[in-house]
Order: C-alpha cells, then sequence, then structure tokens
C-alpha cells in the first residue's frame, strides 16, 4: 500500500506542477472573498479517485485566489456523511463538496433528507474518468466470459466506490441482471480501502477509477480484467471492454465535480469556476489526466452544469426502479 500511495503523491505532484502556469494569471473573485481558507469535502476515503482529483483542484485554487484551499476527507454512509454537511453549511464560497455521480446516485435512491438540486449549486465539472474491473491474481479467470462461468460455480465478492448503491454497487448490479452472474457487493468506505481489502484477498474484485486503478496495477497485486467504458481506455490500449466482450452499452464512468450550498454568490461560482476549468484544460494538466485514462470535463457554466446534472439524476432514479435494490 505504501508504494500504491507514493505513487498518489507522484500523480498529484505532476498534476499540481502542470497547473502552476496557469493559476498566477487567475484574478480573484472580487468583494474580498476569499479572506480565509477554503475547505474542499471529499465524501471519500484519501487515496481514491476522487480524493486525487480533489487534491490537485485544491493547489489550483490556493495558487489562484492566494488563500489556502484544503481537503477534509468525510467517508462514511455511501458519501452522505460528506455531502450533508456541505448541504449544512453557510453558501459562502468557504465549503465546497468534491464528488462525482455518488451525488446524483444519493438523490435517486433518496438517501439524503433533501432534494440535490435545491441543496447545491454546481459549481464546475472536473474531469470524467472511466472505471476499470481489477481481480485478485489468484482469481482464475481472465475474460468477463470466465467471469460469469466462474460466478455459477461460486459467488464472486466485489467493492468500489463509496458503498452501498454506489456507482460501481449499480453497474456492476446491471451486469449481474443482464448476465445471470452471482456477484455480492461487499462494502467500503471507499475506493482505496476496498483495493487493500482486494490486496489482502478478503474479496475476489474492485471496480475503480482509471487514476486508483493505475496505481493498483503497477503494484503487481491485482490484475486488470475489462475497461468498464464504452471505448477501451487509451492508457490500457490492450485491455478490452465489457462492452466488447458480449454486453454492448454497458459502461460505468464517473464525472467529478465542485458544489457549494444552495445560495452561494453567482460572482464566486463563477470566479471558482473559472480557476478550475482553465486548470483542468491546461495542456500538461490534460496530458497527466489522459495518462490515466482520464480527461478534463467538458467547459460547463454553472447553470449548464445544474441542467445536465438534473437530467443525469432523472435517469438515474429509472436505473434504481428497473434494478430494485434494497438501501439501507
Amino acid at each position: 500500500m505504501k508504494a500504491m500511495t507514493w505513487r498518489f503523491g507522484c500523480w498529484l505532484t505532476g498534476a499540481v506542477l502542470a497547473y502552476c502556469g496557469a493559476a498566477i494569471a487567475q484574478d480573484k473573485a472580487g468583494g474580498g472573498y476569499p479572506v480565509r481558507p477554503i475547505r474542499l469535502i471529499v465524501a471519500a476515503s484519501p487515496g481514491a479517485g476522487g480524493d486525487i482529483m480533489a487534491r490537485a483542484v485544491a493547489q489550483m485554487l490556493t495558487d489562484a485566489l492566494g488563500q489556502n484551499a484544503v481537503v477534509d476527507n468525510r467517508p462514511g454512509a455511501s458519501g452522505a456523511i460528506g455531502v450533508e454537511l456541505v448541504a449544512r453549511s453557510a453558501p459562502d464560497g468557504y465549503t465546497l463538496l468534491s464528488l462525482g455521480d455518488t451525488l446524483t446516485i444519493l438523490g435517486a435512491t433518496r438517501r439524503v433528507p433533501f432534494d440535490i438540486l435545491k441543496a447545491f449549486d454546481p459549481v464546475v465539472p472536473t474531469s470524467t474518468q472511466p472505471y476499470v474491473l481489477i481481480v485478485h491474481p489468484s482469481m482464475p479467470f481472465r475474460s468477463v466470459k470466465e467471469l460469469l462461468a466462474y460466478s455459477a460455480t461460486q459467488t464472486v465478492t466485489y467493492s468500489g466506490s463509496t458503498g452501498i448503491g454506489s456507482t460501481v454497487h449499480l453497474g456492476m448490479a446491471r451486469l449481474a441482471q443482464l448476465s445471470g452472474a452471482r456477484l455480492l457487493f461487499i462494502p467500503y468506505k471507499g475506493t482505496a480501502p476496498g483495493i487493500v481489502a482486494l490486496m489482502g484477498g478478503e474479496i475476489n474484485m474492485v471496480g475503480a477509477s482509471t487514476i486508483s486503478a493505475t496505481a493498483a496495477i503497477r503494484t503487481g497485486k491485482v490484475r486488470a480484467l475489462a475497461a468498464m467504458s464504452l471505448a477501451r481506455v487509451p492508457s490500457m490500449p490492450d485491455l478490452p471492454t465489457v462492452a466488447e466482450q458480449g454486453f454492448p452499452g454497458f459502461k460505468i464512468t464517473n464525472r467529478y465535480a465542485l458544489q457549494a450550498p444552495a445560495g452561494t454568490p453567482r460572482r464566486i461560482l463563477y470566479a471558482i469556476n473559472r480557476v478550475v476549468s482553465d486548470g483542468m484544460h491546461a495542456p500538461q494538466m490534460r496530458q497527466k489526466l489522459e495518462a490515466d485514462g482520464s480527461q478534463p470535463a467538458e467547459r460547463m457554466t454553472p447553470e449548464e452544469l445544474k441542467a445536465a446534472i438534473a437530467r443525469e439524476l432523472a435517469e438515474m432514479e429509472q436505473q434504481v426502479k428497473q434494478l430494485n435494490i434494497k438501501f439501507e
């Protein structure tokens, strides 16, 4: 795990250095903001893909706005702990949520006591990442077809994302529904703890973002089984997708974004949006992201991002109904 953590640090250091040149040119939001540190709440454990991305974003904001931006990890309850903390924070730009599609899932499964579209003002999308299915080297299957055959004789355990009802849980439940595979989800507080459990042989598989999966694969303690994007991951061109292996249209992807408590001044939303969008699309940052199979998210205004989340929430609600999963 120490080696994997070191590689996470190297990725982050490179990303931060890549951004420094772009950050210098940014202006503050005006009106005195910010006058104290900004806190980025990450509803996942340290070492997860979302955590790594949040730390790169925090450095961008620190360099551009002249105040420290710090990451505060609040894993637990499948991400709900961190989400509720930010929703109840003052709408002043000093507490932000850095999270992926977990927010949409929490809204669709009604596991937070509020409407996510009313509780948050979306700020800026940061990056998009496909997921990769990684397995313990002792597993005898080397393709999705072999996985399904193996699962006919015994249940295959897996984990990923932030717990029950997470991106990976819902995606793999969909695969089980389509294939008849016997797959059992084992919840952990985040991807990183799940990967540690996989390395230790506690579970059989993990669905991880490309950043987390790449670092884990490099340790040699896990093996990649399939990409869970529609197209092959550029950094893993020889790894076939689940879609290629008999399930057309199957995908698990994630878009990370910053969210602010509803009512945050628009000038602050737009200032952060400008800093982060420019930083993510800086050439060296783009190159860093693509090396790990990720890419900068499409540029969107806060209003455009809110509209996109509303559409995705409606789609996710339909998917949850079809899967008929119980969320506790």
